[in-house]
């Protein structure tokens, strides 16, 4: 579960072992710096690594989480922690993403959080995941993620 903001973080300038599984890992939120002012923020998270939940085999991709904050903002440490919690756990990519967007956003509570999850070919074929909360608010600029579809060597 999350903590509070009103909890100081549990990770920023601690030592932090790495999480057991996503469902243990905590993530933490501070108050929004610069709340009532419309912004992104933007994680990418290139090296992602989750499990196949059938072969046990390693998964890849570059992770793009983009939001608008409320009152809280999500700690970045705890967020890299919580990411590599994944990477002993067994789920299909639409699942991971998918998870991983609605967490944060049904913990943090931001205005709109969109993710991609642009996954490297599992046999043979690359699978993009996409999630997002709802309807972008009117007046925030949303960049392109940037990470182009999967074109092998060519």
């Amino acid at each position: 579960m999350s903590d509070t903001t009103s909890d100081a973080p549990r990770h920023l300038g601690q030592q932090s072992a790495l999480p057991a599984s996503p469902e243990e890992a905590v993530l933490d939120y501070v108050p929004n710096p610069r709340a009532g002012t419309l912004y992104l923020v933007r994680f990418a998270a290139p090296e992602f690594t989750s499990l196949c939940p059938v072969t046990g085999q390693p998964d890849f991709a570059h992770l793009v989480i983009d939001y608008a904050p409320g009152d809280t903002i999500v700690e970045s440490k705890s967020l890299k922690l919580f990411l590599a919690s994944f990477r002993n756990h067994g789920a299909f990519h639409e699942d991971v993403t998918v998870g991983i967007g609605k967490r944060l956003f049904d913990e943090m509570a931001p205005q709109w959080l969109r993710i991609g999850g642009y996954w490297y070919p599992r046999g043979g074929i690359p699978i993009d995941v996409f999630w997002q909360s709802g309807s972008s608010p009117a007046g925030l600029w949303i960049p392109d993620q940037g990470v182009s579809g999967y074109r092998g060597r060519g």
